[in-house]
């Protein structure tokens, strides 16, 4: 079967190559550091499974390359299990490849095998760590709230998120205090920084 790998860290991606290249039944058509290369490369190499970094595609989940049928393959996602939040807005992510399967990235390399071969025949494939840390570590932000502090996360002082977000100042405020107390920070960037490790933004 055919595999094609994206991840930015040359040294994993080389790794996981090496392993792969050794299993009499899979082949690597392809390697990747960038997110904006995944769907055309697809496209052309038309792997079986495409192995993943999560963090190099974000929490808008797995990537596709449309909708037509020889441009689309399985995908098994690599994930940092300290970014389960993100791992919970990819499984409701639409639209999803046909078979999309989820592990730690520190799982051992045979795990990885498994996966692959798992998806190439259509079997679901999840790390019971990930869902257990998803579990424990759920989004406790709104959807406005992730508004307002994805902007304050860019830099945006109050009056240009509240103009941003047709809001008042004071609102803007108001929201800001409430996602401190509500992810557990003291500060602004302090909350900016859990929400991020934990996969909110």
């Amino acid at each position: 079967m055919k595999t094609l790998l994206a991840f930015d860290g040359a040294l994993v991606r080389g790794a996981l190559a090496f392993v792969l290249t050794r299993q009499q039944d899979i082949a690597v058509v392809a390697e990747l550091d960038r997110s904006d290369e995944i769907a055309a490369a697809i496209c052309e190499t038309q792997p079986d499974v495409a192995i993943v970094d999560f963090d190099l595609v974000g929490p808008a989940g797995p990537p596709t390359c449309g909708t037509h049928p020889q441009c689309r393959c399985s995908v098994l996602m690599l994930v940092d299990p300290r970014r389960s939040g993100a791992l919970s807005e990819a499984l409701q992510a639409k639209p999803h490849p046909p078979t999309v399967g989820f592990l730690g990235n520190h799982v051992a390399p045979q795990r990885v095998v498994d996966g692959v071969r798992r998806l190439s025949r259509g079997e679901p494939v999840v790390d019971g760590e990930l869902v257990l840390a998803a579990l424990k570590r759920s989004n406790p932000l709104t959807a406005r709230e992730l508004d307002v502090l994805r902007l304050a996360a860019e830099g945006y002082p109050v009056r240009e998120i509240a103009s941003t977000l047709a809001l008042a100042p004071g609102t803007v405020r108001n929201y800001l205090s409430r996602i401190v107390g509500k992810v557990g920070g003291r500060t602004r960037i302090e909350a900016v920084r859990i929400a991020r490790e934990a996969g909110w933004l």
